[in-house]
């Protein structure tokens, strides 16, 4: 099961994708205007998302469009219909040093690289708190980079919804980063991380029972400059040193996770040392199953 968030003629809608078509659940519903909405609606009614979802779209006639058309309109944007982020989290935490190939670039860019091998191979994780609800951006907005920073790069990341303390859905994410300042000094990760724009979230919600092994997807990524691929890349989540479940289970120990908080669980894509991130590069990250997210870079 798979949803988006659209703005239809500026409002916003709840949207289903089945094999065919699409419904707009809100149409139908006017109570069911997010994810957040089916999600609270299903667990009250004690029945699956899924099961609730499929009670809507089989009472709803499906829409003229497809999300194809959909995407087409949103970027350049349409003021008709437009893609949107599929929910807006609370909170947005990242999980580091996931994938070896994570811990090996990072150790060879820090004064400190000691540090990355051992979080690697330690049993707690590190994480860490990326935006508290108005740093991230869903998809075709501008990502950012830092204007101090001279090693910007994009981080594709499968990232996991959590509602009720469980892994519900999940989405295509970008970790932007500033690898240079955070090369500097591990203590200098918030500002590495944490800026404006530096999170971007899409394109779709896919429900945990949709998704999958979410330990078997490939993901993809290429950047763009003046229409030229500058660098593209690719990885499975089969080579994550700790699961997504693993990851979710850190992250609500001694901590009230709210619903909706999105969870990154690390890339496993690294651009090379002579790569940086410019303005007007475009990032597009593909996830199996999921779809493509895209963004185009500005400094902020």
């Amino acid at each position: 099961m798979r949803t988006y968030q659209l703005l239809i003629e500026g409002q916003s809608h709840l949207i289903s994708e089945t094999s065919d078509n699409l419904y707009d659940l809100t149409a139908t519903n006017s109570d069911i205007r997010t994810i957040l909405d089916a999600l609270d609606a299903s667990a009250n009614l004690k029945i699956p998302l899924s099961e609730f979802i499929k009670s809507i779209t089989d009472a709803t006639d499906p829409l003229p469009y497809s999300i194809a058309e959909v995407i087409d309109q949103s970027n350049p944007i349409s003021d008709r219909v437009k893609i949107s982020m599929p929910l807006q989290p609370p909170e947005v935490w990242c999980a580091g040093v996931t994938y070896r190939r994570s811990m090996e670039e990072r150790k060879e860019e820090s004064k400190t690289p000691d540090v990355y091998s051992r979080v690697y191979e330690a049993d707690r994780p590190e994480l860490f708190l990326k935006d508290s609800g108005h740093r991230t951006v869903g998809p075709f907005m501008p990502i950012g980079i830092r204007g101090d920073a001279i090693w910007s790069v994009p981080e594709p990341e499968l990232a996991c919804v959590i509602y009720r303390g469980n892994i519900v859905g999940f989405m295509a994410g970008n970790d932007v980063s500033s690898r240079d300042i955070e090369g500097a000094n591990p203590l200098y990760l918030a500002q590495a991380k944490v800026y404006d724009r530096s999170c971007s979230i899409g394109p779709c919600f896919v429900s945990i029972d949709s998704i999958g092994d979410p330990q078997l997807l490939e993901i993809s990524m290429k950047v763009e400059r003046d229409r030229v691929i500058t660098f593209q890349g690719q990885t499975n989540t089969d080579k994550m040193v700790r699961s997504c479940q693993e990851l979710s289970g850190w992250l609500n120990k001694h901590n009230q996770v709210p619903d909706g908080t999105v969870l990154l669980t690390g890339t496993g894509i690294v651009p090379p040392q002579d790569f940086t991130l410019a303005e007007g590069d475009s990032v597009s990250i593909s996830i199996e199953n999921i779809g493509v997210l895209t963004n185009d870079v500005v400094f902020v």
